[in-house]
């Protein structure tokens, strides 16, 4: 489940839920009472990296992986 930063407008007040996608966004504030709580956009709880997880899941036999390709042009260009 992913967690929502949510600021009051009415008291500026800063508060994190823990909260199904599907859940309705909250509104009413924890602090002063208000139903001013508005979603804030922040950054993800969670990175891909690495070259692994796109050769282990989706690779089929004809593709390449993309993360080596990539690294090879680099330092082909570099020497």
């Amino acid at each position: 489940m992913p967690i929502y930063e949510y600021q009051c407008g009415a008291c500026e007040q800063h508060s994190e839920s823990l909260r199904k996608i599907s859940d309705a966004p909250l509104r009413k504030c924890p602090g002063c009472g208000e139903d001013a709580l508005e979603k804030r956009v922040s950054a993800t709880g969670f990175r891909l990296k690495g070259s692994g997880w796109y050769e282990t899941d989706f690779k089929s036999a004809n593709k390449k992986n993309l993360a080596d390709s990539v690294s090879k042009k680099t330092n082909d260009k570099q020497s």
